[in-house]
């Protein structure tokens, strides 16, 4: 080895590059849009939380005058409030019973099959989920008048279902259509038959479209006002008893309720949440 070669010098080492400054650009500015809109979705919610433990002193409960929870142990003191309460859940499930059935196998059928009429169903049922609710609660206030029918809990429910199924069949319809047939064709291959292949290949691939239309249906079903009070004649539900009320003074008892639907709601959230992430850690292992 020659002398050069032993006295050549050691590279210089380079120098650190300088750590670059974060700008408030446009993803930082569109984090911010999203979170004042989501803060301003959630203060109503906020709002009816913060009252359900408002102690006020007359009929209105519109200002703070205190912390309380005694409204949670009276929370069935009003039996017109409790009754209301009742009809909007037995109504919200039945409904939502019909609707995942019927649409779960609008769904299928749509996002599997192509038939006659096909477009034209995709057609009514994108129309019935973007039309006003006034123009179909006055139609089928309408029908249901020609028709000599009572007005009354089975006509809220007809009306319910009317409107939810859409939801549950176009959910279950975008599943569908992202099935893997060739698991299905294996199911054939062994032996399943058709019915077989469909309860137990098919059903679970589904399960989790079905059961977002389930939640989807029953809330919409719960809090409707516009269609129900064109259909409940002398039923009162449970918006309805609300809208009612805010004439004479609206109870603590309300927000109470709201305040646990909305917790009812969430939990069922979060767990769905907390399946899909052990589902999906399981797919990768």
């Amino acid at each position: 080895m020659s002398q050069a070669t032993l006295s050549r010098p050691a590279p210089a080492t380079p120098a650190p590059a300088p750590k670059a400054r974060r700008r408030f650009g446009g993803n930082s500015l569109l984090h911010l849009f999203t979170w004042v809109v989501i803060a301003w979705l959630l203060l109503p919610i906020f709002v009816m939380i913060a009252f359900g433990f408002n102690n006020p002193k007359g009929r209105y409960n519109q200002t703070w005058d205190g912390f309380t929870v005694k409204w949670y142990g009276k929370l069935f003191e009003i039996p017109e409030l409790t009754g209301a309460l009742i009809t909007s859940l037995v109504i919200a499930v039945v409904a939502t019973f019909l609707s995942t059935v019927l649409g779960t196998g609008i769904g299928y059928a749509l996002g599997r099959y192509r038939f006659r009429g096909v477009g034209t169903l995709n057609l009514i049922m994108f129309a019935t989920i973007s039309s006003p609710e006034l123009v179909m609660g006055a139609s089928l206030l309408s029908f249901f008048v020609s028709l000599g029918v009572g007005l009354g809990p089975v006509t809220i429910t007809i009306a319910h279902v009317m409107f939810s199924l859409s939801f549950v069949a176009i959910v279950v319809r975008a599943r569908v259509l992202t099935l893997d047939r060739s698991i299905e064709e294996a199911a054939a291959d062994l032996g399943a038959t058709p019915w077989t292949t469909f309860w137990k290949v098919t059903f679970p691939i589904i399960l989790p479209a079905v059961f977002s239309g389930v939640l989807l249906a029953f809330a919409l079903s719960i809090d409707d006002f516009v269609v129900t009070n064109f259909t409940a004649g002398t039923t009162e539900t449970f918006p309805l008893w609300i809208w009612g009320s805010t004439r004479v003074g609206l109870p603590p008892q309300v927000n109470v309720m709201g305040t646990l639907i909305f917790a009812f709601g969430l939990l069922i959230a979060v767990l769905i949440g907390l399946n899909s992430r052990r589902q999906a850690k399981r797919d990768t292992q």
